[in-house]
């Protein structure tokens, strides 16, 4: 594998891992190199992030390296965030949502096991109109976030505290999750959830 091949793992590899990031030893594990080579092709991968013009940046944060888009097109992204066209919450946001609820505080990869699916898109709309939040940080490598609900979340289903929420064992075994993600669809499709809705709760 050439440098630009190597370079080209790394992006991917940053875009799988999201706002969880990599850094230069698991980078170097991965690929079967020196941390310190590797760090050194993620400087020449900025660089040509910079040098395209690219909508994305490659930034390091404490030793992490994460791929993240460009603050100067923010206004951008809250456009597409408000937009009428994405104004009700989605499927799989309708989905991390309820395994949120439940299961906090909860991290991406482990709502991901629980999905089948990637969880990075709905985590950052839910994020976005504060009905999650990062509540701490996992003690694993990488220090993965932890999520939970927020007020707004509470406010939304007229809850005073999580605890309100339909008592999980009340659920038969082999229903788990499944059963209690239905049981919050239910409530979340009899209120029509729209990002609008929760504008008003705030």
């Amino acid at each position: 594998m050439d440098f630009q091949q190597m370079k080209s793992v790394i992006e991917g590899l940053l875009f799988v891992a999201g706002d969880e990031g990599l850094d230069a030893k698991q980078l170097a594990e991965i690929l079967e190199q020196d941390a310190n080579f590797i760090r050194d092709l993620v400087k020449d991968l900025q660089s040509d992030f910079r040098s395209g013009h690219r909508g994305l940046q490659i930034v390091e944060l404490a030793g992490t390296y994460q791929l993240t888009t460009l603050p100067a097109h923010a206004p951008y992204f809250e456009r597409l965030a408000h937009s009428p066209s994405r104004s009700s919450l989605s499927q799989a946001a309708l989905e991390t949502l309820a395994i949120v609820a439940y299961k906090q505080p909860i991290t991406r990869v482990e709502i991901e096991e629980i999905r089948g699916v990637k969880a990075e898109r709905a985590l950052q709309t839910l994020v976005a109109k504060d009905l999650i939040q990062e509540v701490n940080r996992a003690d694993a490598p990488g220090r993965p976030i932890l999520y939970g609900t927020t007020k707004a979340f509470l406010d939304y289903f007229a809850l005073s505290h999580i605890s309100e929420l339909p008592e999980t064992s009340l659920f038969q075994v082999d229903e788990g999750l499944e059963e209690e993600t239905r049981l919050l669809f239910n409530k979340l499709e009899a209120e029509q959830i729209t990002f609008e809705d929760v504008s008003d709760t705030e």
